[in-house]
């Protein structure tokens, strides 16, 4: 997962790979009628040269990560799915990771329909709908459901070519793995509209 690589605790990557582009691949999973559609697009252009600023501060302390978030800008790496932003507590292996999902928009596998093209493709095996986030589609998505080990990995579609991740790490279960993962993704939803 990537917020534990940021954390230097596992090599694993998250539902957030960037899937290689294939045209029959991309533009069969774009017309899948399973993938939900963004009526009112979000535009998270101004927070790409400064992800940690799209969840806000009283967010973020209220899930108890006060120490300044670890900036990855896109590379050949991590950043190769986009900008991104993680949080931990430090001692206790909490962590908090979002990633605005350029990477795949730039190469023509972007939002929810470029994940659902990678899971049907076997690159990310599971893949479930999560609850919509203030009224924008979201899935649970990774290389295995980790959910249960307190390990949550969400997408939100904020545009029919753009999705957020949204990632959470070191919790106790589900509940609450995925309870931070979806308040962070609301605090973002929250942003973004306003601004």
């Amino acid at each position: 997962m990537a917020v534990l690589l940021l954390a230097g605790c596992s090599p694993e990557t998250t539902g957030t790979a960037s899937p290689a582009p294939s045209s029959s691949a991309s533009s069969s999973a774009s017309s899948d009628p399973d993938v939900p559609k963004v009526t009112t697009p979000l535009d998270a252009a101004k927070y790409e040269s400064k992800p940690c600023d799209i969840v806000p501060a009283s967010t973020l302390a209220s899930l108890r990560f006060t120490d300044p978030g670890t900036v990855q800008q896109k590379d050949d790496g991590i950043g190769a799915a986009g900008p991104s932003c993680g949080w931990k507590i430090a001692g206790e292996g909490v962590s908090m990771l979002v990633i605005i999902g350029t990477g795949n928009r730039d190469r023509g596998v972007g939002g929810l329909a470029g994940l659902y093209g990678a899971h049907e493709r076997g690159k990310l095996p599971f893949l479930e709908p999560a609850p919509a986030v203030e009224g924008y589609p979201a899935i649970y998505l990774d290389l295995r459901d980790r959910r249960p080990i307190g390990a949550c990995s969400m997408n939100i579609g904020v545009a029919d070519d753009l999705a957020i991740a949204v990632d959470s790490g070191g919790y106790q279960g589900e509940q609450d793995s995925c309870a931070a993962a979806q308040q962070v993704a609301a605090a973002i939803i929250t942003t973004l509209k306003g601004a």
